[in-house]
């Protein structure tokens, strides 16, 4: 079974005088220090990007004129074109349309709050959220990285190449693995957030490794082997349009 793309691992960093290559790893590098530091000025950017002075600001004045970062003031920030690429970005082609009125029909009908959510450098990473209503749990940000033992993270890693970069994983992962196989579904119940739950099902293309996770958050007073069903409905719905049926 070959290894979900969706579970990326960081290459090695290049320094920026190494070809175009390492011209791109040092950009990235400078925009993740930006995106961490929400606004930071030149000097505290290039310490965190481990790049040369000069070189952060011919990197973060090319960046500007992209629209990718954008001035403020006597520092830096993210901008517009960034979150607007973030927009469009999604884990496997098609699935926010496959997603869309499934994803809004199970946050209608269950009230809770409903995501879908991919595995990313041993996280998991949410993509998409629709809140269930008035009471429904407020979402995280979304592209949070939450653990990778959420009920979204559990139900890919366990339908996923073992040869994940989790090492080492929990003595009875192996067995609560087999479970989740068996049974399509994935329960964290306050493992990872005092009072909230989390239901997950895999989302499937055409190949035998999940692309995706379709998960419900909601309170301890939910029944979540009978929301359980509803989940997979709707689970089954966007896996079915992934595949074009």
């Amino acid at each position: 079974m070959r290894q979900s793309n969706d579970f990326l691992e960081r290459p090695a960093p290049v320094p920026p005088g190494d070809g175009g290559r390492g011209v791109l790893q040092g950009a990235f590098g400078l925009l993740e220090a930006v995106d961490r530091a929400g606004e930071a000025r030149l000097t505290q950017l290039a310490t965190q990007s481990g790049l040369p002075k000069s070189t952060t600001y011919r990197l973060l004045e090319q960046l500007v004129e992209l629209g990718a970062v954008q001035r403020s003031g006597t520092g830096y920030r993210m901008g517009p074109e960034m979150f607007r690429l973030g927009q469009e970005w999604q884990p496997h082609p098609g699935l926010r349309a496959a997603a869309d009125e499934p994803v809004r029909r199970l946050a209608a009908a269950t009230g809770t709050t409903v995501g879908i959510s991919v595995l990313c450098n041993g996280e998991t990473l949410v993509v998409l959220w629709a809140p269930g209503g008035d009471r429904a749990l407020p979402p995280p940000r979304r592209g949070t990285p939450l653990p990778w033992f959420t009920a979204a993270g559990k139900v890919l890693v366990a339908g996923a190449h073992p040869a994940l970069p989790l090492d080492p994983l929990p003595a009875a992962w192996r067995r609560e693995a087999e479970l989740i196989r068996d049974r399509g579904v994935a329960f964290d119940r306050e493992q990872v957030t005092a009072g909230v739950c989390c239901v997950a099902v895999p989302l499937y293309s055409t190949g035998g490794v999940p692309v995706a996770s379709l998960c419900v958050l909601t309170d301890p007073a939910h029944h979540l082997e009978q929301l359980a069903d509803a989940v997979r409905v709707a689970g089954r719905a966007i896996s079915a349009g992934l595949r074009g049926q």
